[in-house]
């Protein structure tokens, strides 16, 4: 395993060729000589990290909304009176 210097293991890496607008690049180059990233194969994987992210939490505002409000709080109340019952006496 792939250690960095903190000795977080690194996830393993798949280099791979990829074909981007020259203003993009020409951008990502310009924060990578400002060192807001060290080279431009961590700026794009960041900037993929983000975006997957972004669409994550879109999907889970989908399946939140698709909930019924009435039907979790039900759950919510009656998973409390069960534990209340549980809980010991002070």
């Amino acid at each position: 395993m792939i250690y960095s210097h903190t000795l977080i293991p690194l996830m393993p890496k798949s280099k791979i060729a990829i074909t981007i607008e020259t203003g993009l690049l020409s951008e990502i180059d310009a924060l990578v000589r400002r060192a807001q990233f060290p080279n431009r194969s961590r700026a794009i994987e960041m900037a993929v990290e983000a975006q997957l992210e972004r669409v994550r939490k879109g999907r889970l505002v989908r399946e939140v909304a698709l909930l019924d409000p009435r039907e979790e709080q039900a759950m919510a109340d009656e998973g409390l009176s069960v534990e209340l019952a549980e809980w010991p006496e002070y």
